[in-house]
């Protein structure tokens, strides 16, 4: 994860099209300016950065159905639900399965697990399905997908 970059997935463990269901995996870091703030002499991991993992654990499995060919972008979060603290150097992996996908828009449950097991977050996620914004994005996109384990179609 580089907090910072809000680039939250570090790697996709496991992907299944078919089913609208993904496993992905992100490293919270040891260190970070986030925790400066979050909390001094006590860094825990904002509650806000759970939600934006499961938006992009949600992203990702959107693209793949969406054969890279149209954007996955949050427009909603019901039902969040922080469970636990997290610590600097703490791996998380966040689980999506798609519960709607139609009309413009993508619906996943999602939810965050320490590597033990132990729930963390989870909400539904609403994403609205757009065109890329432009050819540059769609690129960026595609090299941060190879980047996570992606395999892209041709």
């Amino acid at each position: 994860m580089r907090l910072e970059y809000f680039e939250l997935v570090d790697k996709i463990e496991e992907l299944n099209l078919s089913e609208g269901r993904i496993l992905v995996r992100g490293n919270v870091p040891a260190a970070s300016p986030v925790f400066e703030g979050h909390f001094p002499g006590h860094p825990l991991v904002p509650g806000v950065l759970f939600v934006e993992f499961m938006a992009q654990t949600s992203g990702w499995l959107l693209l793949g159905k969406l054969n890279f060919e149209r954007m996955a972008f949050l427009a909603s979060v019901k039902e969040a639900k922080m469970r636990t603290f997290v610590q600097p150097n703490t791996p998380l992996f966040a689980e999506a399965v798609i519960e709607h996908e139609g009309s413009g828009y993508g619906i996943t449950n999602c939810k965050v697990t320490k590597e033990d097991g132990t729930p963390v977050a989870d909400a539904q996620i609403t994403l609205r399905i757009m065109p890329f914004p432009s050819p540059e994005f769609s690129d960026a996109m595609r090299a941060r997908a190879r980047q996570v384990g992606f395999t892209i179609p041709a």
